[in-house]
């Protein structure tokens, strides 16, 4: 399974925005600017992760974005389903029905093997990443990366205040 950058970067910038004083708001142009990134690039993964509640816009001079929610009920599935979509990885195409001896009117992907065993493994992805909120991967980064938070702080208020 394959995911797009955009995942890699709105769960990086949600954790990120976990370590910002007061749930303050950080520009597009900032955090695009952190990673590198074109700011329309990402901003188009802020949009997708305002739409789906789990960031906040805030207008004005010192405006941007901001999560919406804490981070103990933001999952890693939020994140993925705003980004990606929340269709399933596989689709059943159902080429059991063009085989030798199909049944026209049979809806195999509720019989064939393959569409239940891809249909399987889906659902475990997703309960493991329902799982895993960002609150539990904020206190994995610190444990291993005590000096995160201060420094990704200190790197997006710098030159704000």
């Amino acid at each position: 399974m394959r995911m797009s950058e955009g995942v890699e970067w709105a769960v990086h910038t949600c954790l990120n925005m976990t370590w910002l004083p007061g749930g303050e708001a950080i520009s597009t142009a900032r955090l695009a600017a952190f990673y590198g990134l074109p700011a329309a690039y990402l901003n188009k993964q802020l949009q997708a992760l305002s739409r789906a509640g789990i960031l906040s816009s805030v207008s004005g001079p010192r405006g941007g974005f901001r999560l919406a929610r804490d981070p103990e009920s933001i999952t890693l599935l939020d994140v993925v389903v705003a980004i990606e979509g929340p269709d399933e990885a596989f689709r059943c195409e159902q080429l059991l029905q063009r085989g030798p001896g199909a049944d026209p009117a049979t809806d195999y992907r509720h019989s064939c093997l393959v569409s239940q065993s891809m249909r399987q493994a889906d659902l475990a992805w997703r309960r493991e990443l329902a799982a895993r909120t960002l609150a539990a991967l904020k206190a994995d980064v610190e444990r291993a990366h005590p000096d995160a938070p201060a420094l990704v702080a200190n790197r997006f208020l710098e030159g704000k205040r």
